[in-house]
């Protein structure tokens, strides 16, 4: 591999702190909401997951980009974080199905990313201060206006970013003569997640964020979905009220992490932004229901009020989070509804979760 020299990089966190690294090759900066991610594999799916759309993505593996990219190993049409920190960025890689170097695919997506940071020492710093929006950036001698400009950048708290990563137009997945029709919202969703159903018998037509309940019932589905997505929740009046339709209707519905979040505040539940969030492919999770426990794949910066949950006469919590006892799932006793937190189509994995796109279908059979 011929020698580069690379630019100088910093990353500059919200209240002033600064951590220094190298630019891949992208020069400029970019904004976001600082985050990490503890999963050692599946960079490719981070990256393109809607749900980190207006994140700068720092990883913990020390190695990103060995086994380069591949067409098919996406959840989105384009990269989704606003810029990756990294330890080692690995510019060559030796996966022989691999379609082109992690380089090539941020070049591609005109994505900025710097290497070379203290990873373990920055990870240490969010843990204990919490995510906070920051910036990183070749322009190192430009410190000051960029303070200015980060000053001025939105806070996670309140944004509503389903719009920004939602289908236009609706779409179908599937086989049209399949068993089961299913009506998705997508607020972000992820493609393995349409993968998953699809192979269920399933036939689904996917419907952007603000779509209205007539929408989604002209296509006389079987059940209704409510996808994961990136931002806070509670902006999302029109998807809260579709929910509330759906659930009063007693149709089988089906929800995933922001889906999750939506369908509590459907019941009047709160939500609330976290000190870090849950993100990586490791966490640990219980069934409340079975007494298993499971390990999931997670992606979500607010979690939903576990008092208001416990006092809910109409809810059941059926998972927790055996990290920090948060809700990861939650049905309704008297209602065709139930929601998990995380995420049970994880690609690369884990797969310990799968279950519950049968529990889904199951759910449409009955009703059938």
């Amino acid at each position: 591999m011929k020698y580069k020299q690379r630019k100088k990089a910093l990353i500059l966190l919200a209240d002033g702190t600064i951590f220094h690294g190298k630019s891949i090759g992208k020069e400029g900066s970019a904004f976001g909401e600082v985050c990490f991610n503890t999963g050692t594999t599946g960079y490719q799916e981070i990256f393109t997951d809607p749900s980190y759309y207006g994140q700068l993505m720092v990883t913990t593996n020390a190695h990103i980009g060995n086994y380069g990219t591949k067409t098919d190993e996406v959840e989105s049409d384009d990269i989704k974080i606003s810029g990756l920190i990294c330890k080692n960025f690995s510019f060559n890689y030796s996966r022989p199905a691999a379609d082109a170097s992690l380089e090539e695919f941020f070049e591609k997506h005109n994505t900025l990313a710097i290497a070379d940071v203290d990873t373990r020492a920055l990870v240490s710093y969010i843990r204990d201060h919490g995510v906070m929006n920051a910036v990183i950036t070749t322009e190192v001698d430009n410190i000051e206006a960029l303070k200015k400009q980060l000053a001025e950048f939105p806070s996670m708290k309140g944004l509503e970013l389903a719009s920004k990563v939602s289908t236009k137009e609706p779409y179908f997945v599937g086989d049209e003569n399949a068993t089961y029709k299913i009506a998705a919202l997508d607020i972000g969703i992820k493609k393995n997640i349409l993968r998953n159903l699809a192979k269920r018998d399933a036939y689904i037509k996917v419907f952007p964020y603000n779509a209205k309940f007539e929408e989604l019932e002209a296509f006389n589905p079987d059940g209704y979905f409510l996808s994961n997505g990136p931002g806070d929740p509670e902006p999302l009046s029109e998807a809260i009220d579709l929910t509330k339709t759906i659930i009063s209707k007693n149709k089988p519905l089906f929800g995933i992490c922001l889906g999750h979040q939506v369908i509590a505040l459907a019941n009047g539940i709160s939500t609330y932004k976290m000190h870090n969030g849950h993100r990586g492919i490791n966490h640990p999770v219980k069934n409340l229901v079975t007494g298993k426990g499971e390990i999931t794949s997670q992606n979500h910066g607010f979690a939903i009020n576990r008092e208001e949950t416990e006092a809910n006469d109409d809810i059941e919590i059926t998972h927790v989070h055996l990290n920090d006892n948060t809700v990861a799932g939650l049905k309704m006793k008297n209602k065709n509804c139930f929601s998990v937190q995380y995420h049970p189509e994880a690609s690369p994995g884990p797969n310990d979760s799968l279950y519950l796109f049968d529990q889904f279908i199951e759910q449409m059979k009955i009703k059938s």
